[in-house]
């Protein structure tokens, strides 16, 4: 077989526009959709579908890897901003707040990709997405506005603790408390007797 080549500029618009009627049919109806509710959200034939995503997993996993990129994207945009000077806590603070809505609003998605088996973490977009972490941390560090000890580690338990089948409000909540852990002088109970 030959290279990858991009797609044809028409082959791009329906992809997108099926990747996006995924998420808004799966996050409206759950997992069980069908892939003709999808194509018919997209205005595209079902061949069309099929011809882009063989599966049902093979949708969900473009959607997420598309969800994950974006993430990776938003993190690395933030340490880029904090390179130009901007304000490494409120980067930090801002990504995290985006982590937090993007876990809450991909809920059904999520559900989606485990009740199908997809693996959708990729190794370079992990690898990037963590870099661009350390960055954000390690500027709020030498700020001195978080804590020295926060690590990646802290940053996962944070993204899979995120209480998504909350409302709104409660979620604000979890978020002041988490981010009021995270910053320094946050008492840390790990030495504790």
């Amino acid at each position: 077989m030959g290279e990858d080549r991009p797609l044809r500029a028409d082959a791009a618009r329906n992809r997108g526009r099926i990747t996006e009627a995924a998420t808004r049919q799966i996050m409206a109806r759950g997992p069980e959709v069908p892939m003709e509710a999808i194509a018919e959200d997209a205005g595209v034939a079902v061949g069309t579908l099929y011809r882009h995503f063989p599966t049902k997993r093979d949708l969900v996993v473009a959607v997420l890897a598309e969800c994950f990129g974006a993430l990776t994207k938003a993190a690395e945009d933030a340490a880029d901003r904090i390179d130009a000077g901007a304000s490494a806590i409120a980067e930090f603070t801002a990504f995290a707040r985006i982590v937090m809505e993007d876990a809450a609003g991909n809920l059904a998605m999520k559900a989606a990709a485990r009740s199908l088996g997809a693996d959708v973490h990729e190794a370079e977009e992990r690898r990037r997405g963590e870099a661009a972490m350390a960055r954000l941390l390690e500027a709020a560090k030498a700020e001195g506005t978080v804590r020295p000890d926060l690590g990646i580690e802290d940053c996962y338990l944070f993204f899979i603790t995120v209480p998504v089948d909350q409302p709104p409000a409660m979620r604000d909540r979890w978020f002041e408390l988490m981010i009021a852990g995270f910053r320094a002088g946050a008492v840390s109970t790990s030495t504790a007797p």
